[in-house]
């Protein structure tokens, strides 16, 4: 993908808009939304908003492994992109998940847990490099933070 402030390539289309869930310490914790704004040599700028305000997000995004760092005020995140096409729906759908570590000032500092965001697209809308997985199903947890994206109003980046 060929950016405004550089060239890089990225397995998934930016800016764009994640449906994502939180368990810390095995305890679901909550939904919200991950926007990721831009991915410029390598770094990674957006926002997560798990309570009703965007909160920034600062990190890194490997694209030879297809892995995400990022941090908030309140946590570190880190994971993996795994991406399933279903040719008989025409949807791409693209999976972040990973683990999830609280800091201060979040009351549950110094906990884990694991994270899950996904975002789909058609599948004629973006190229890819990189392999695919296709006759698979996705997480459970893709569908549920599925269902958070298409029950938003239009949002724009």
């Amino acid at each position: 993908m060929v950016t405004a402030q550089g060239t890089s390539s990225v397995s998934f289309p930016f800016p764009s808009l994640w449906g994502i869930h939180a368990s810390i310490a095995g305890r679901s914790i909550i939904f919200g939304t991950l926007v990721i704004q831009s991915i410029t040599n390598s770094r990674v700028i957006g926002t997560v908003n798990f309570r009703g305000s965007p909160i920034p997000i600062n990190g890194f995004w490997n694209e030879n492994t297809k892995q995400i760092t990022f941090d908030s005020p309140f946590a570190s995140f880190s994971g993996n992109l795994t991406i399933i096409d279903d040719p008989q729906i025409r949807i791409r759908h693209f999976i972040l998940q990973g683990r999830i570590l609280m800091k201060p000032p979040s009351l549950q500092a110094g906990e884990y847990g694991t994270w899950i965001a996904t975002t789909d697209i058609s599948l004629n809308e973006y190229p890819i490099s990189g392999n695919t997985y296709t006759d698979q199903l996705p997480p459970v947890g893709a569908f549920l933070t599925s269902n958070i994206l298409h029950q938003l109003p239009n949002q724009n980046f």
